[in-house]
């Protein structure tokens, strides 16, 4: 059994398009109590809280444990709690480029090991008007979302290029999960459907 400890439908439909059907189990784990050195480090402490957290309730299993960040100028920036502050985040971020820093814990309950990294994608923003980035703000899309924006929506029309894993920018890296399971002596075709 593979669980997702997250409720991101991105990183749901990521899976399940890549052939996994994972049972997906929310940590409910709270962001704003943890804090790191750097924006990678945090979202790896958060990933692997996030795992824990719902490795604790199982028996057995494979639980996938992810958490985004954006990082611009060396500063985090998670989700965005109101529509003023979506508008604030893309007056920073346009025209700019940032990198989308996801960690990603993966435990084998069962053995009770672990394995964890964190993947980056340069994102290169585009020049939004500010009646664009009201717009976009005004939509409730960006809430809820690392760094404001989600490429495979509306934000996708503001982000001019990502370099790296483009499955890193919807919250989950597959080539560094396949990496994570292997690590742990798994094969990710076993999971398959």
């Amino acid at each position: 059994m593979i669980v997702l400890a997250s409720a991101s439908p991105a990183r749901l439909a990521l899976l399940r398009n890549a052939g996994l059907d994972p049972k997906v189990i929310v940590s409910g784990v709270d962001e704003d109590a943890y804090s790191a050195h750097s924006p990678a480090a945090l979202s790896l402490v958060l990933a692997r809280a996030k795992a824990e957290a719902v490795a604790g309730g199982l028996d057995q299993g494979v639980v996938i444990g992810c958490d985004s960040i954006l990082e611009l100028d060396g500063r985090a920036y998670g989700k965005p709690a109101s529509e003023e502050e979506v508008v604030e985040r893309w007056r920073l971020m346009r025209g700019r480029t940032g990198r989308l820093v996801t960690g990603h814990c993966v435990i084998d309950v069962a053995a009770g090991r672990q394995a964890a990294e964190v993947a980056t994608t340069v994102v290169r923003f585009g020049q939004p008007s500010d009646e664009e980035i009201a717009a976009y703000a005004a939509t409730g899309e960006p809430l809820g979302l690392a760094g404001a924006f989600s490429i495979e929506g509306r934000g996708g029309w503001f982000v001019e290029g990502i370099e790296g894993d483009h499955g890193n920018v919807l919250g989950l890296s597959l080539p560094l999960l396949r990496d994570l399971l292997a690590d742990l002596g798994y094969a990710v075709t076993a999971f398959w459907r």
